[in-house]
């Protein structure tokens, strides 16, 4: 099995651009009920995942008090460069299984970075249950 069989392309999936402001970042995950959305530069390149906390760790930490404050910062400045890693296009199903232990979701990679859509948890525990069992 091939991770291409389960992904989700890039036109089917919503993600953010690294310059948008935090403001436009926050309304586009609303938007779409998301607590987690992949980030992307202006390149197409994988760049990381912010969360919902991310957000709120910066609002707090700003003391931005209203929504117009969020048009001040930028989204690549709440990315954490260790949250969501991505996985090569040639990964194993094993490594996947591994990062959707600890990932709802598996952004994928190209050979160059760029970013060419995402691997649910649901889809690979659906493909792994679907497996025929050894005995």
């Amino acid at each position: 099995m091939n991770v291409i069989m389960l992904l989700k392309p890039k036109d089917t999936v919503k993600y953010i651009y690294d310059n948008y402001t935090l403001r436009q970042g926050l309304e586009k995950m609303r938007a779409h009920g998301y607590t987690a959305i992949p980030v992307i530069n202006n390149d197409g390149e994988y760049v990381g995942t912010v969360n919902e906390g991310d957000f709120l760790y910066n609002i707090i930490d700003k003391g931005n008090q209203r929504i117009k404050d969020l048009e001040n910062y930028y989204v690549r400045d709440i990315i954490r460069k260790d949250f969501n890693p991505a996985v090569k296009i040639n990964v194993s199903m094993d490594e996947l299984l591994q990062r959707a232990m600890k990932q709802n979701f598996i952004p994928v990679t190209d050979a160059r970075g760029s970013f060419i859509g995402i691997v649910t948890r649901q889809d690979i525990i659906k493909y792994f249950t679907k497996m025929p069992h050894s005995l």
